[in-house]
């Protein structure tokens, strides 16, 4: 994992003319951002793709690989939007969340965040959204639809990749708890990832390559998922899934 870094400071240049979907968001618009993901290419394409400030008014001003360095260098830097992966070492997306509170309830200044991820699933959206997170996107999304995305949430608006909306309206929709679910409760946040993609069909291989882990980890994964729910194979993991609507 490489150490909280610090980017190099960029002007906002002008931008599209107003009601263009193209990154800035609007003339002269600057928004300072802090990157949590716990991949290094992944968090260097991102920096390339959105961080040239001239043009798309986003200045990177620092990066965490894990939950401890994402408390130390938000706190320090104050951004105002924090792009934040919700699969991380330490206790996850939803651990900063709970650290930076105070940040986030600021009346001058708040610290927002945006989740970025690989994770499709109900139960993650919904655990950062509840947590205090802005929004929610796939790591599927373009470039400029990322710089729309950052400075909507700056402004304070909530922004979902579409799909991701009816999770969170059907949620807050209830007025009843969640029910508890202790078998999957036992599960780590990657773990239940690797056992929805498992339940898909996915190969190892397929996991491995979407989840920017190796094969070799995805196999240790599934073995635990086996183990703390007392299956046998993937066949009955699968149906346990199933039967969880967590497919």
């Amino acid at each position: 994992m490489s150490d909280p870094t610090e980017a190099a400071n960029g002007t906002a240049g002008p931008d599209q003319a107003a009601g263009a979907a193209e990154p800035g968001g609007g003339p002269g618009r600057h928004v300072r951002v802090v990157l949590v993901d716990d991949h290094r290419m992944f968090r260097t394409g991102v920096q390339a793709e959105i961080g040239q400030t001239a043009q798309t008014g986003v200045e990177v001003v620092g990066e965490a690989a894990d939950v401890d360095q994402a408390v130390t260098v938000i706190t320090a830097t104050r951004p105002e939007v924090v792009l934040l992966d919700v699969h991380l070492p330490g206790g996850g997306g939803v651990e900063v969340l709970r650290r930076c509170a105070p940040l986030m309830a600021a009346t001058e200044q708040p610290v927002r965040f945006l989740a970025l991820s690989v994770s499709d699933a109900a139960e993650d959206v919904i655990g950062v959204i509840r947590g205090g997170a802005r929004g929610y996107v796939t790591k599927t999304i373009t470039g400029t639809d990322l710089v729309d995305s950052i400075f909507r949430v700056q402004e304070g608006d909530a922004v979902f990749s579409p799909r991701l909306a009816g999770f969170v309206l059907d949620a807050f929709a209830s007025t009843d708890a969640p029910p508890v679910d202790e078998d999957l409760d036992r599960l780590t946040q990657r773990e239940r990832e690797v056992l929805r993609l498992i339940a898909r069909g996915y190969a190892y291989k397929e996991i491995a390559k979407q989840l920017y882990i190796s094969v070799k980890t995805v196999e240790s994964h599934v073995s635990a998922v086996l183990r703390k729910l007392q299956l046998s194979n993937r066949h009955e993991l699968t149906r346990w899934a199933t039967a969880r609507r967590l497919v």
